[in-house]
């Protein structure tokens, strides 16, 4: 009897809901970056929403290296939603070997664009260094190898005609590891794409004087979509008391194709009903709204996102 009423009960849990993961458990893995970035709190914010509004739904967070690791553990079916950079979706999608994709990621699906990261590169003052041609002969860190912001880095020396042989010494570490080798004065500069307001830069900021460079909004139009022209405003940072010109990145969550439609509607209805949560863990979510949450998108929205989307009116 037990059995019979347990089997009857999930039956009509199903036809209720019409909702699969109300006939077993479902598993969803949150794709985020170093545990110093923004990606990881927005992260547990959305684990935390999902797990709480979710029937059925399990729900965890992975610390990875971020934009690129995240595709491919996409693809690889090894995870259900990820925050990824528009420039590193974009190179996934096509298929660009020259940053980590040995292969088109066909499965890739959009559920939103979301807030802009922003190239913010901090030096030490004593470096001397006000603009990103300064860094030549400097030690840099220009984030964990091939992540999304290594990419950015690589792409703007490039476009400013310089290259990783241009710098003095080339460090590849997380945001955090840069910054506590900021503090122990064996790196001139780091450089880290992240929404604003990064902790790790606000603890490099009320510790040591620093220097934010600034970067020409030319640099924007010579690298093209997903790049455009930023400012990181004054008083973003302990000490920064002048608005910094740089580049803003789209960064978008992402799914996959293999995500049933059912799952990737709830994920996407539920972002955007819950974006005072999302705030609370992180000021960067300030920026999200659903206007532009279907703009400009490099690879397709999920059919369960674009279900969502037409109910709003978006489509």
């Amino acid at each position: 009897m037990i059995k019979t009423f347990g089997l009857s009960a999930l039956v009509a849990g199903s036809l209720a809901f019409s909702a699969p993961a109300a006939m077993a458990t479902e598993f969803i893995n949150v794709l985020t970056g170093g545990t110093s970035g923004v990606y990881y709190p927005l992260g547990v914010a959305l684990s935390d929403i999902y797990a709480k509004n979710m029937d059925d739904v399990r729900a965890q967070v992975q610390s990875t290296k971020a934009s690129v690791e995240n595709l491919n553990l996409l693809e690889q079916g090894r995870g259900e939603i990820g925050f990824a950079l528009g420039d590193s979706v974009k190179d996934a999608y096509e298929g660009n070997a020259d940053v980590g994709f040995t292969k088109p990621l066909t499965k890739l699906r959009a559920i939103a664009a979301i807030y802009p990261n922003y190239i913010q590169i901090a030096a030490a003052s004593a470096a001397g260094a006000t603009t990103v041609a300064d860094l030549k002969g400097k030690s840099v860190s220009v984030g964990a190898a091939k992540s999304g912001t290594e990419v950015n880095a690589r792409k703007i020396l490039s476009a400013l005609g310089m290259t990783y042989d241009d710098l003095g010494k080339v460090e590849y570490l997380p945001f955090a590891e840069s910054v506590e080798l900021m503090k122990n004065r064996q790196l001139d500069a780091t450089l880290q794409s992240s929404g604003l307001g990064s902790a790790a830069l606000k603890d490099l900021s009320s510790t040591q004087d620093v220097t934010y460079l600034s970067i020409p909004a030319d640099v924007a139009t010579t690298l093209g979509a997903p790049y455009a022209a930023g400012v990181i405003p004054a008083g973003t940072y302990p000490g920064q008391d002048a608005d910094i010109p740089t580049l803003a990145i789209t960064n978008i969550l992402v799914t996959s194709s293999d995500v049933s439609d059912e799952t990737a509607y709830q994920m996407t209805k539920l972002l955007f009903e819950n974006l005072d949560t999302l705030k609370a863990a992180h000021a960067a979510a300030g920026a999200i709204n659903i206007e532009d949450a279907v703009k400009n998108s490099p690879i397709p929205l999920h059919p369960g996102a674009e279900r969502y989307y037409k109910e709003m009116g978006l489509l």
